[in-house]
């Protein structure tokens, strides 16, 4: 079974920044000859996270970043600042929850996506970030 693999670089200001990625995705894999598989988009690094939400202002701006200042607040005591002497156990315990990957099935060379489902990544880090995206498609 052929396996393709894209990369995708986005430079990012960290801070529960939104990007879509729906673009980039999809063009990698037009751009190959799987017609009918899956396509698992990954961020490496352990303070970002991929998902898939209707990427609209009101909740990629405020809503996504009120629930995660909820659940893991940034000014919240982590071990992991403790041990690293560092500022963003947030942001690793943030990107957990969402996690690194996702799968999409790809159908006749299309994302098989909602109306209003695009697939983004969320940076957590407290710093700007070089982020690199591997899209991998599997299929025939």
């Amino acid at each position: 079974m052929p396996v393709e693999t894209h990369e995708i670089h986005v430079k990012t200001r960290g801070h529960t920044q939104v990007l879509n990625l729906t673009d980039e995705v999809t063009r990698a894999v037009a751009g190959g000859d799987v017609r009918t598989g899956t396509v698992t988009v990954c961020v490496v690094g352990s303070t970002a996270g991929i998902t898939t939400t209707e990427f609209e202002p009101g909740l990629v701006n405020h809503d996504l970043r009120d629930f995660f200042e909820r659940v893991a607040p940034e000014n919240a005591l982590y071990q992991h600042e403790e041990t690293w002497h560092d500022d963003n156990g947030h942001s690793h315990v943030r990107a957990s929850l969402v996690g690194p990957s996702l799968t999409i099935p790809v159908i006749d060379g299309c994302l098989t996506l909602g109306k209003w489902q695009q697939i983004i990544l969320i940076d957590f880090d407290t710093r700007p970030r070089d982020r690199r995206i591997i899209a991998q498609v599997v299929g025939e």
